[in-house]
């Protein structure tokens, strides 16, 4: 079972992830605030400004102090799906829409995603970015209809 906790701010549920992916995450100037022996949360609520946060609330990390766009976020930009090789929900859903894209595999050859993964320190769940993927294959699909 996936361990959730509360962001401080909102009090959604956040999403956990290791700290090397916390530690890449944030500005070179905050990196050594990552404390090795904590636990680190996403918060998953796109309203909030709250990106990473440690369960004893000590430490939180806003989006202006990672170096990436957090996808899900309001006014994300670009709105990476895949943030190894730099590819936006944008180009998903264009390959989908005008190459004719029907699956990840569609979607590896036409855009590049996944190729060369460091998932781990380069995605903000770290995490495969295959899921959010398909989601968006789906979405494009789902809006062809």
């Amino acid at each position: 079972m996936k361990e959730k906790e509360n962001c401080p701010k909102c009090y959604e549920i956040g999403e956990k992830v290791k700290n090397i992916t916390v530690k890449h995450m944030v500005s070179e100037n905050l990196r050594g605030k990552v404390v090795d022996e904590e636990t680190y949360y996403l918060c998953m609520n796109e309203d909030c400004d709250v990106v990473y946060y440690n369960l004893n609330n000590e430490r939180v990390f806003y989006k202006e102090e990672v170096k990436v766009p957090i996808w899900f976020k309001k006014n994300a930009n670009p709105k990476y799906i895949c943030y190894c090789n730099h590819v936006t929900e944008q180009q998903i859903i264009n390959a989908v829409l005008d190459d004719g894209a029907k699956n990840i595999k569609d979607i590896i050859r036409l855009t590049g995603a996944m190729k060369n993964g460091k998932c781990e320190i380069n995605n903000p769940l770290g995490k495969c970015c295959s899921p959010l993927i398909q989601e968006t294959i789906n979405k494009a699909l789902n809006s062809k209809e």
